[in-house]
């Protein structure tokens, strides 16, 4: 009976051994965001050497379950992927915290870049949406804050349901959603 106990408690042990193994080779589980959809999971490395304070609000919505559930509303085929209005789902909506100054950097938004969304009229007014670049952008280099890059699971990118051509802003109906978003380090 105790190796029993024993073997189990060795196995409990190894479960978050285990997850943190699935990450990507040099990524931190303590910046690392798991987004899961129904096409598999996108592996986010947070660069908050670059970007602290958004990385960080990510991170604290994250945890609060404030992005599971919430709809891709915005998929523009050759250009970005954009979610996280867990508000309104529609895209018009932020959460209970206020907008983040702007973190510019000199990361070019290249395929696979992870960046704050914001409104048009002010570099202030990040709050709560992100987006994945499904090409490269560079007129978006310096005018929005890189929050990190996709380390795994762009294959899972380009199977979001696209808006279809010539529809207005990239809005979609019946949009893929992230089932569930978790920090690496707290993945179960």
């Amino acid at each position: 009976m105790f190796r029993l106990f024993a073997v189990l408690a060795v196995l409990v042990c190894a479960i978050p051994a285990v997850a943190q193994q699935r990450l990507p080779a040099g990524l931190d589980p303590q910046n690392t965001i798991l987004i899961d959809t129904r096409h598999g999971r996108i592996v986010v490395k947070l660069r908050n050497d670059i970007a602290p304070g958004h990385a960080e609000r990510i991170k604290t919505l994250t945890r609060e379950k404030f992005y599971d559930g919430v709809p891709f509303h915005r998929v523009m085929d050759g250009f970005m992927a954009q979610t996280g209005d867990g508000q309104n789902f529609n895209g018009t909506g932020g959460s209970k915290y206020p907008n983040l100054k702007q973190e510019f950097s000199n990361v070019p938004f290249k395929r696979g870049i992870v960046g704050m969304a914001r409104r048009g009229d002010s570099v202030d007014s990040a709050n709560s949406q992100f987006f994945i670049m499904l090409n490269e952008t560079s007129s978006l280099n310096g005018q929005y804050t890189v929050i990190g890059e996709v380390a795994a699971g762009m294959d899972v990118v380009d199977k979001i349901k696209k808006a279809p051509p010539g529809s207005q802003g990239g809005a979609v109906t019946d949009p893929d959603k992230m089932t569930r978003v978790q920090v690496a380090a707290d993945a179960k």
